[in-house]
């Protein structure tokens, strides 16, 4: 995401703008061994979130679940499994340029459980404002946009992978 874009995330909402595309995405669902959750406070919108970001030509879903969260906290992580895949059309997410609307995107996120391998805290300035180790039971002390919310609680209620 380039300096300067805002984001807008739309859910269960009739007056969101209609898409004009739809995106892969990989995000990736961490705990440590305190069964902690990764999360990184976005500097587009100020919300927290799992890491997550676009699936890039040439890479797998895997891949880019891996890079994405290596790329905004500097923690390495190995995928484990599935949390699952969310497609719901109730989620349209607008970028922004300033005043001007770069693209309204309908997102199918693959969110994959992943495990600590490696790395440090050190969150990525243009993505991340803060990196964190939450306590799950602490999840309401911070403002996460529902869509968000529905892979984070369904990763911690269920080993069976979700699809919508």
């Amino acid at each position: 995401m380039s300096k300067g874009t805002r984001r807008i995330d739309y859910w269960h909402d009739p007056a969101a703008p209609k898409p004009t595309s739809r995106k892969t995405s990989a995000s990736v669902f961490v705990r440590n061994d305190d069964g902690h959750l990764l999360l990184l406070k976005r500097v587009d919108n100020d919300l927290w979130t799992i890491p997550t970001g676009g699936v890039k030509k040439g890479e797998t879903v895997g891949q880019a679940g891996v890079r994405e969260c290596l790329e905004e906290t500097g923690l390495e992580v190995e995928v484990t499994g599935l949390v699952g895949v969310f497609s719901t059309p109730d989620h349209v997410i607008v970028y922004l340029h300033g005043d001007k609307v770069d693209e309204v995107r309908q997102p199918i996120n693959i969110c994959l459980r992943a495990r600590l391998i490696g790395g440090q805290i050190t969150p990525e300035p243009s993505e991340a404002a803060e990196v964190r180790w939450i306590d799950p039971a602490d999840l309401d002390d911070y403002p996460i946009h529902p869509a968000l919310r529905h892979r984070i609680d369904h990763g911690l209620s269920s080993t069976e992978p979700y699809v919508s």
